[in-house]
């Protein structure tokens, strides 16, 4: 039989999201801010490590291709998914840099950096966050818990109050489609008409 009960978990996953309902004025801001970038000819950089990674390549390939309706696409890229860069990165440097050196390369001010970490903590995140703001760019950061030191380096920390890891991921799969839903209704309002 599984550690936690089936219902439990279930529980668990709707308390998580719940939490989210705090953070509406903040994700209006963060939806506001990526679409003004976006209507200005900017661009949206992502990444994240581990399950946070493919949260960070959920959210740039919403925009990129698309949420739910068509429309043009967006410019976002997930700075988590080129394993030939990574690695090299990684190996000739340190792993602290493989994303910092991607924001150093790619960003240019005014695009938004867009962060997944559940801890707030990941070193190689903080970097990334610490050169797109030397650079000019803005940020937004999906924490869980405390929302650890990147709190105070994003520009608009977004912030799931609980401990799991996979309950703060599952809510920030939430969160990232309602940025996205939220940025299609700023840039194409006539998509929420057909």
């Amino acid at each position: 039989m599984a550690s936690r009960p089936f219902q439990q978990l279930i529980d668990h996953s709707l308390e998580a999201i719940a939490c989210l309902r705090g953070l509406e004025e903040a994700v209006a801001s963060a939806s506001t801010l990526m679409a003004q970038a976006l209507a200005s000819g900017r661009k949206i950089l992502c990444c994240g490590n581990g399950g946070s990674a493919a949260e960070s390549g959920h959210l740039a390939t919403e925009l990129l291709c698309r949420l739910d309706k068509d429309r043009r696409a967006l410019p976002a890229l997930n700075l988590s998914g080129d394993s030939s860069f990574l690695t090299a990165t990684a190996n000739d440097y340190t792993f602290e840099e493989v994303f910092a050196r991607q924001v150093a390369g790619l960003g240019q001010e005014g695009d938004v950096l867009v962060v997944f970490t559940t801890s707030g903590h990941s070193p190689n995140v903080l970097r990334a966050l610490a050169v797109a703001r030397a650079q000019g760019l803005h940020s937004i950061a999906l924490l869980g818990r405390d929302g650890g030191a990147a709190a105070a380096l994003a520009d608009i920390p977004l912030i799931v109050p609980v401990s799991a890891t996979m309950h703060i991921q599952e809510a920030h799969q939430v969160l990232l489609h309602i940025l996205c839903v939220q940025i299609e209704a700023i840039l194409f309002p006539g998509l929420a008409e057909s």
